[in-house]
């Protein structure tokens, strides 16, 4: 009997070392590496993962991911776990590539953060489009048993380059999908109209350090790993002892090339505007379906605008959107139950836009699918209802503009005011209003958290201002932007103003039992926010100082929302000078160059918040 035991136990534990080895992608995908030399003579390393059945009779399309975080594992029997964006496409077979941009890892010549776009080319000028261009052009040439059709995809900053590679304007090129792309780091990700993010303060050693030679590996020093990696501590703590921005830089980045030229360049000057990618999205002849997530703390601006400027230029194009209740990249990961934060959406929403968008959207339109493509102009998930939603276009031409006023009283009020009054808020420098409660969060490569966070911690604090509608007695749904256009004075020369649209849930909501500690009777829901430093009111490139006790129009975009306020809830705007660590802290002193503020610059202020200040919304009609 020991010995039948002994023999099933050693069988047991073959299968699972077999179980335990085995890999798909080796068993489906011929694997090979090259070089591939573009138009100035650089070479981008790339792999290039090959269905083992392709043949003549056979072909497959190409499906390609251009990256500056790496293609590994390098070496041509060193496979990855998975490819492509999804395990469906995988398993129905593309020839998947991966490309290391330039000056990134494997790859020669030098890295530049969202390389700006050449609008004139000679034949030796290159950007991300030629590169993409080039790349096409060598694949299509150079793999055998393609089918002549590329597509092209990726999330965060692959997906920057999946958008302007959308202007390589190759003819194989025929589906583009940017997911969560930047398209103007003035707005999104490192700045948000021109505040910087202070939560992305530990991004830089990623972004700013050179490399000499070919690496596999990081070749930059990461001194914040372990704390990233420490999701036990408090975070907030780090920046509790930072110092002035001026004194983390000298800190922590005196030699980082990205961090010097942010400080460099404080407005919106021609180095950001190259950077810019929105103007030269012309053009483009092939099938776009833009990706994001409604609580993407990285990159919400960047899809919606894309979108919006692609439908814009090319309007007979077939351009697409999508949104859902995700964090950054959160529809590439399934998660079974779908939550952001402590707010549940419904189960297994990543596999449904993986199933039923993702995949028959590049199917269409890479393997000549004859089936009509049943999808929508905008897939768009509603995050009060939480129930995914088509449109004809969007934003919805079916709603209308209502105003809400911020009485002097707290309430929020579509009555415009009779008279004239104000709410004034205290705010210190010295001491500003948290950005979220959430102290592990602080910990990460970048806050996320907070995009849908209660917000009861910061409602009656001194340094914010609140406003709040009576309790509904019907459903609100908002769509598209929402815009704040605040009346202001200061008694200082400068301020930040950070908006809030927040979802109060009635006193009677019941716990959810995924979340025993989590109070959701009267729970404040953030729906969306937004910054606007006072300084760039007028003009981004010129920045003005505030004149005190002067009373100033401040407008704050919110950008896009689909939200239903439910009948029994609240809505609730708040306004607030500082949200720290999410934003850099504002000294409330005017100067030339804000991040180069000393501790003495910090100027307490009283900021009033006019009456006739008006929040403006789409209302969908029935």
């Amino acid at each position: 009997m020991k010995k039948t035991l002994s023999v099933l136990l050693f069988f047991v534990i073959l299968f699972t070392q077999a179980q335990e080895n085995s890999n798909p992608v080796k068993e489906l995908y011929h694997k090979k590496e090259v070089y591939i030399t573009m138009r100035d003579g650089v070479r981008l390393f790339t792999s290039v993962y090959i269905p083992k059945d392709a043949s003549a009779d056979k072909k497959y399309p190409v499906l390609m991911q251009r990256t500056c975080y790496s293609v590994a594992p390098y070496g041509d029997n060193e496979y990855r776990k998975s490819l492509g964006p999804n395990r469906f496409m995988q398993d129905d077979k593309y020839i998947f590539v991966y490309q290391d941009v330039r000056g990134r890892y494997m790859s020669e010549g030098t890295f530049v953060n969202m390389t700006p776009q050449v609008s004139h080319k000679t034949k030796k000028e290159v950007d991300e489009s030629t590169d993409t261009y080039d790349t096409i052009d060598w694949l299509i040439k150079n793999i055998d048993f393609n089918n002549g059709k590329v597509g092209q995809y990726g999330i965060s900053y692959p997906g920057f380059y999946t958008a302007v590679g959308a202007l390589a304007d190759h003819p194989a090129l025929k589906a583009s999908s940017p997911q969560a792309p930047v398209s103007d780091f003035w707005n999104d990700d490192f700045h948000h109209n021109g505040a910087f993010l202070m939560g992305y303060f530990r991004t830089f050693p990623v972004f700013g350090v050179q490399k000499s030679k070919p690496e596999k590996e990081a070749w930059y020093k990461d001194d914040f790993k372990k704390l990233t990696e420490n999701q036990s501590a408090d975070g907030s703590l780090f920046y509790d002892h930072i110092g002035t921005m001026k004194e983390a830089v000298a800190k922590y980045y005196p030699d980082n090339f990205f961090m010097k030229e942010i400080v460099e360049h404080p407005n919106y000057d021609e180095f950001w505007q190259k950077r810019n990618l929105l103007p030269h999205l012309k053009n483009i002849r092939h099938a776009v379906m833009t990706v994001g997530g409604w609580f993407d703390a990285e990159d919400l601006a960047g899809p919606l605008n894309i979108y919006k400027t692609i439908e814009k230029n090319n309007p007979k194009t077939y351009n697409t959107i999508v949104m859902g209740p995700f964090s950054h990249g959160g529809w590439s990961r399934e998660s079974g139950k779908t939550y952001h934060n402590d707010i549940y959406f419904g189960d297994s929403l990543a596999t449904f836009y993986q199933k039923n968008i993702e995949t028959p959207f590049f199917k269409h339109f890479l393997k000549d699918d004859k089936k009509q493509l049943q999808l929508p102009e905008a897939y768009m998930f509603d995050t009060g209802k939480k129930e995914w939603k088509t449109f004809a276009e969007w934003p919805p031409k079916q709603s209308n503009k209502r105003t809400f006023y911020l009485e002097a009283n707290g309430s929020l009020t579509s009555n415009q005011p009779n008279a004239t009054a104000y709410t004034e808020y205290f705010s210190d420098p010295n001491k500003p209003v948290p950005s979220s409660e959430n102290r592990r969060d602080f910990n990460g490569f970048s806050p996320r958290n907070y995009m849908s966070e209660d917000q009861r911690f910061a409602e009656n604090r001194p340094d914010v201002a609140s406003f709040t509608t009576n309790v509904l007695t019907e459903d609100l749904t908002l769509t598209g932007e929402i815009l704040a256009k605040l009346s202001i004075a200061s008694t200082s020369t400068d301020a930040d103003f950070f908006v809030k649209l927040i979802d109060i849930y009635p006193p009677d909501e019941k716990e959810n039992p995924d979340k025993p500690n989590v109070l959701m009777a009267n729970y404040h829901q953030m729906v969306r926010s937004e910054i606007m430093p006072a300084r760039f009111r007028n003009s981004a490139e010129k920045p003005e100082a505030l004149k005190p006790n002067q009373e100033t129009a401040v407008t704050v975009r919110l950008q896009d929302v689909f939200h239903t306020f439910k009948k029994g809830h609240k809505i609730q705007i708040q306004v607030q000078s500082t949200a720290y660590p999410l934003f850099m802290v504002n000294s409330q002193k005017f100067l030339e160059n804000p991040y180069l503020a000393e501790k003495s610059d910090y100027t307490k202020a009283f900021q009033r918040i006019f009456n006739h200040s008006k929040i403006e919304v789409q209302i969908l009609k029935d």
